[in-house]
């Protein structure tokens, strides 16, 4: 892994955990959703028409069908996203769905991709998940009682899947097909927004009290999100996702310290202890 696709993931990791603190607060639904999602488009949209008359890009209808599926899984991690904030702590939801997909997405990459990570790169993603299980609370996760496990579980897991399945889907896109990632990641968000227009103006209600409630939440959403992933996507173009996948990991380790300092979550020991760990497996990503 490069030293700039290492500080691309970084930054975009930042964000991330940024992006989501501000999700976690506002624990909106779709309305909530559908809003972070316009102001994205309004935010990005004349960005890529000019990206657009500046670098003709013919997309052919197998590109457009790609873009489609990529909206559609982002639909699907917003809601499970949104839904587990409501349900339950930031330090456990957020974790457990950064630590499932990498490995996921590193599982899929090594099958349907047929990438070869080395050995070294190998062990540096699974300290990073493990690291990723004992700050979720490791063995301790079993003795809680079993509604609020299931529940965590559920979502955390759901999200996981759905950034695996979307993780090599959308490398696909930018590194196969060739997809410009500024017009990829708006391609999905006007199938986002688009999608969730019917629903949400039936509850203009609700729209109304997300924007005069949290309204900059969703515009950090919209910011860093959108901008974060195009990074990300960037990196993808010429780095292996088997390697991207677990790096993106060090977010929780920023994740960590938000839970700890700004929602007082605390237990700061044993989320160094993890981070550190973390850190050893993005050094070995990167000497791999």
């Amino acid at each position: 892994m490069s030293a700039l696709a290492l500080v691309i993931v970084l930054i975009a990791a930042f964000m991330h955990a940024t992006w989501n603190l501000a999700a976690k607060r506002a624990g909106g639904g779709i309305p909530f959703v559908w809003l972070c999602g316009t102001m994205a488009l309004v935010l990005y949209l004349p960005v890529t028409v000019a990206y657009c008359a500046t670098h003709p890009v013919a997309l052919s209808s197998t590109a457009l069908g790609v873009i489609l599926g990529g909206g559609i899984a982002k639909i699907a991690y917003s809601l499970l996203l949104q839904r587990g904030y409501r349900t339950g702590d930031f330090s456990l939801i957020y974790p457990l769905a950064r630590g499932t997909g990498p490995l996921l997405s590193t599982i899929a990459a090594i099958a349907i991709f047929h990438e070869r990570p080395t050995p070294l790169a190998l062990v540096g993603g699974a300290v990073i998940v493990a690291s990723v299980f004992y700050l979720t609370g490791g063995p301790q996760l079993l003795h809680q009682s079993r509604a609020h496990l299931r529940q965590a579980i559920f979502y955390g897991v759901a999200c996981g899947l759905v950034i695996a399945i979307y993780t090599v889907w959308d490398q696909r896109a930018v590194a196969h097909l060739h997809i410009p990632p500024i017009l990829y990641d708006a391609g999905t968000q006007i199938v986002v927004t688009a999608s969730l227009t019917p629903f949400a103006l039936r509850r203009r209600s609700e729209i109304a009290f997300e924007w005069r409630t949290h309204r900059w939440h969703a515009l950090t959403i919209a910011v860093l999100g959108s901008t974060g992933y195009v990074l990300i996507l960037t990196a993808m173009k010429f780095t292996p996702v088997s390697y991207i996948a677990p790096a993106r990991e060090i977010s929780i380790v920023i994740g960590a310290f938000f839970g700890a300092k700004i929602l007082k979550e605390g237990d700061t020991r044993r989320r160094l202890f993890a981070a550190s760990g973390m850190a050893l497996g993005i050094i070995a990503l990167a000497l791999g």
